[in-house]
């Protein structure tokens, strides 16, 4: 097994960081070969630029600006984000990192003349995980439709392997959270970890 990681926080010491320490710990202990993206400490730039835009369906030319992390997703089978939800979704960087390295030829294929939609790229994902927190309560992220969830668990799920496996855990009003509701949240995505990767 070969594990992915998507990390997107500004603050290192933030209960996100808490989050992504217990994942790779459980990673690290069942031994799975691992590699981190921690997209603000690296600095990446979300920016879809015009440049890039043009050439967005020229193959391999698209990869150029990002071939590390598409080599990176290319390399792995299991695929996890790890993240805030922000506005009831994806924080812009992590959107800006799904817009410019899900590219055509890699996150998937562009119709043709046979195929009158876009198919699967990412077949070789068989595990596809996303651990958050959200200010909001669980029911008014659902009202409100849980995009961030949704646009992974649902629209890049659909890209993965037939049947991938898929784990996620949310820490829900974490802007009044507690010591014991955060210790009771890490103990969770631990033993959603432990399932997902059994």
């Amino acid at each position: 097994m070969k594990a992915l990681v998507v990390y997107c926080h500004p603050r290192g010491e933030s209960f996100t960081a808490a989050v992504r320490d217990t994942v790779l710990d459980r990673l690290s202990a069942m031994g799975i070969e691992t590699r981190l993206i921690d997209l603000y400490a690296r600095g990446f730039d979300p920016v879809l630029s015009a440049t890039e835009h043009e050439c967005y369906e020229n193959h391999p030319e698209n990869c150029a600006p990002v071939q590390s992390d598409v080599d990176d997703l290319q390399w792995a089978d299991t695929l996890i984000f790890i993240y805030p939800t922000w506005w009831y979704g994806l924080p812009a960087m992590l959107k800006g990192w799904l817009d410019r390295v899900f590219l055509p030829e890699v996150a998937f294929l562009m119709p043709t003349p046979e195929r009158k939609s876009i198919a699967r790229g990412l077949e070789h994902i068989k595990r596809l995980g996303v651990f958050t927190t959200c200010g909001a309560p669980w029911w008014l992220t659902t009202f409100v439709g849980a995009p961030g969830k949704r646009t992974i668990l649902r629209g890049v799920g659909l890209l993965c392997a037939k049947g991938c496996r898929k784990a996620f855990a949310a820490h829900y009003l974490m802007d009044s959270s507690t010591d014991a509701s955060r210790k009771a949240h890490l103990d969770r995505v631990a033993r959603k970890m432990d399932r997902f990767l059994s």
